[in-house]
């Protein structure tokens, strides 16, 4: 793909934020349908689910949450496009990752509000044909959300609650061209890291199998009610390690997309994979059922 053509689908994406968090709330629908194709899917997390079209998009999910936070803002911490290796690079997807910080002033999912500042974790990829989106996965962090609104569902975590801070050298946001040679390494190391993740039959000690792709100071940013850890050595502790213990007869990973610019990568799925609950996790007890 020629670096221009890259460039033009971040500059889409960023221009797209710009007008969505700066729009009035009646003029959502209008700003998404100007930049997203008639047949455009929004996946997100429960209760949204998968939603098509701009306006349904905009009553169900951006309206009611641009209403309930006040001054919303963008803050962005990691920015970057890529080729999806899922269909041998032929597709170009924009990610975006922070978080939608506002005064949450209004109620939203049935949360009451605070009046204080609140932070909603999110990281969101965007598909690109023809100049304009035509799918979007946007991922958030909703417990880490009810937690900020005083209400846990959840026994204490085995790792922390935080607010993730952005990359410890501050260079996520990727406006300009990258040297494709470092993100062939980057894709390369984390396909690796999948493979390893995912077979969960290495044979290995855990946090040696770890080690293969993991620095030794790692730091994994978990959904709230699981937690942050640190070093390979706590989140084989505080994660991996009850995660694994927890569930069994694993799928193979199903991604739709996974690319990579630069130092940075990502990938997602729906489902990622499904796994049976068969031992206690999180506080909840085993149920021999499948989830995802």
């Amino acid at each position: 793909m020629d670096p221009n053509d890259l460039q033009n689908c971040k500059k889409l994406v960023w221009n797209f934020h710009q007008k969505l968090d700066t729009s009035s709330v009646s003029k959502i629908a209008d700003v998404i349908s100007e930049h997203t194709h008639t047949n455009h899917i929004w996946r997100g997390y429960y209760p949204f689910n998968e939603i098509q079209g701009a306006q349904e998009i905009a009553e169900i999910f951006w309206n009611p949450l641009r209403n309930a936070m006040d001054h919303m803002q963008r803050r962005v911490d990691i920015f970057f496009a890529g080729q999806n290796e899922i269909d041998d690079f032929n597709s170009t997807w924009v990610v975006s990752m922070g978080h939608l910080m506002g005064l949450f002033d209004n109620a939203w999912l049935g949360l009451q509000p605070t009046g204080k500042m609140a932070f909603l974790r999110y990281c969101e990829f965007n598909k690109i044909e023809d100049g304009k989106i035509v799918e979007t996965a946007m991922y958030f962090d909703v417990p880490h959300f009810m937690v900020q609104a005083n209400y846990n569902p959840f026994p204490k975590a085995t790792a922390a609650h935080l607010v993730q801070p952005g990359p410890m050298p501050h260079n996520g946001l990727l406006f300009d061209q990258q040297d494709p040679n470092e993100g062939k390494k980057t894709l390369d190391l984390i396909n690796s890291m999948i493979s390893d993740l995912g077979q969960w039959n290495s044979g290995m000690k855990l946090e040696d199998e770890l080690r293969r792709t993991w620095c030794e100071d790692m730091i994994w940013w978990g959904p709230t009610g699981i937690g942050a850890t640190f070093t390979i050595e706590r989140y084989a502790k505080q994660h991996s390690g009850p995660f694994r213990k927890a569930f069994s007869e694993r799928s193979k990973t199903n991604h739709i997309c996974r690319l990579s610019e630069g130092h940075f990568g990502g990938f997602f799925g729906w489902p990622n994979f499904t796994a049976k609950l068969t031992d206690e996790f999180m506080g909840f007890p085993a149920t021999n059922k499948v989830g995802e």
